[in-house]
C-alpha cells in the first residue's frame, strides 16, 4: 500500500468525512490521521454500541493502534443516547485536531448547523410513548396529537420522528418545532472544518456491502447476534444495528442463515438509500468526492 495523496486535505482544520455504508469512510479517515495526525471521532449512531463491534464494522484494534479513537462502542445497552448526548461528547473533545467520520445525518448537520437544546424525554414518557406506537394505529394518533407546525415540517411517515416529535410535545408544552427554531451557534463553523462527502455508485456500493456483509459473517457477527438474544428488544436503540434483527429471526428459527442474510444486505442497501437522500437534502454544501474514482482510492490508499 502505498501513502495516500492528501493534498486535497487540510491538516490545520478538522476533517468530516461523510458517506453512505460501507463507502470507505473509515478507511480514508485512518489514511488521513496515520499522513496528518488527527483524533477519529465516530459519527455513526450504530457504533456507539459496546455490544456490536463486527456487524457494526467498527475500527478494529489493529486500527486504534494506528491512530486514536473515540466514541466507538462507548454506550451500554439500555442507555438511552441522543444526537444531542453525542454533540456534547463531540464537544468534550474540542482543543485538538478532530476527523470526524460517520454516515449519520443527524450528527454531522447538528455538528455542523446546530442542534436544538431540548430537555431529555423522562423515561416513564418514553416507555409510554413505544407502548402506543406498538399498538395498532398508533402512529396516526401521534401524528393527530402534533401541532400544527410540527405536523407540516417533519415526516409523518417515519415512526422515529413522530414519536420524537410527540415526547418533545408532551413533556415541554412546545411544538418541536419551536425548539429547533432557537438553535444555538453549531460546533464547528464552515471555516473551523473541511467538510467531505463521499458519494459511490449505486451498483458499486451494492456489491460492496453484500461482499461486507459475509466478511461480517465471517468474523462473527452472528455470535455477537446470539451475546444479546437474552436481552433482545426489537424497539431499543441498539436493537436497530443494520442485520441485527435478521439474524435474531436465523437464531430463533424462522429463517435460513441465506435468508436471514439475503434480507440483511437488502436493509444494508435501502439504509444507505436513506442516507443518500438526507445528504442530498441537508449537505449540498459538502465537498462531493465519488468513492468510485482514482482520486479517492489514493485517498483511501489504495
Amino acid at each position: 500500500m502505498r501513502d495516500p495523496d492528501l493534498t486535497q486535505i487540510n491538516p490545520s482544520r478538522h476533517l468530516l468525512i461523510a458517506g453512505p455504508t460501507a463507502s470507505g469512510k473509515s478507511a480514508l479517515a485512518l489514511a488521513v490521521a496515520r499522513a496528518q495526525g488527527g483524533l477519529i471521532v465516530n459519527a455513526d449512531a450504530l457504533q456507539v454500541w459496546s455490544c456490536w463491534q463486527v456487524l457494526t464494522a467498527r475500527p478494529t484494534t489493529a486500527d486504534e493502534a494506528v491512530a486514536p479513537h473515540a466514541l466507538y462502542g462507548h454506550v451500554v445497552p439500555g442507555r438511552p443516547y441522543s444526537a444531542g448526548d453525542w454533540l456534547r461528547d463531540v464537544q468534550a473533545l474540542m482543543g485538538q485536531r478532530l476527523i470526524v467520520v460517520g454516515g449519520t445525518g443527524l450528527y454531522l448537520t447538528a455538528l455542523t448547523r446546530g442542534l436544538a437544546q431540548i430537555p431529555p424525554t423522562p423515561p416513564d414518557l418514553r416507555a409510554e410513548a413505544d407502548a402506543r406506537l406498538r399498538q395498532a394505529g398508533g402512529l396516526e394518533d401521534m401524528v393527530r396529537e402534533l401541532d400544527d407546525a410540527t405536523r407540516a415540517r417533519i415526516d409523518l411517515r417515519n415512526p422515529a420522528r413522530v414519536q420524537r416529535a410527540w415526547e418533545v410535545l408532551q413533556a415541554t408544552g412546545r411544538g418541536i418545532s419551536v425548539w429547533q427554531a432557537e438553535t444555538p451557534p453549531p460546533l464547528m463553523e464552515p471555516d473551523d472544518c473541511q467538510r467531505v462527502l463521499i458519494t459511490a455508485d449505486r451498483d458499486w456500493l451494492a456489491e460492496r456491502i453484500a461482499t461486507r456483509f459475509h466478511a461480517m459473517l465471517d468474523q462473527g457477527a452472528l455470535d455477537e447476534v446470539r451475546a444479546m438474544l437474552p436481552v433482545w428488544d426489537s424497539q431499543a436503540q441498539w436493537a436497530k444495528a443494520i442485520g441485527a434483527p435478521e439474524l435474531v429471526e436465523h437464531l430463533q428459527g424462522r429463517l435460513t442463515l441465506a435468508q436471514a442474510t439475503e434480507r440483511a444486505i437488502i436493509s444494508s442497501r435501502q439504509y444507505a438509500k436513506s442516507q443518500r437522500i438526507w445528504f442530498r437534502g441537508r449537505m449540498k454544501d459538502w465537498q462531493q468526492w465519488c468513492a468510485g474514482n482514482a482520486a479517492v482510492r489514493r485517498l483511501h490508499g489504495e
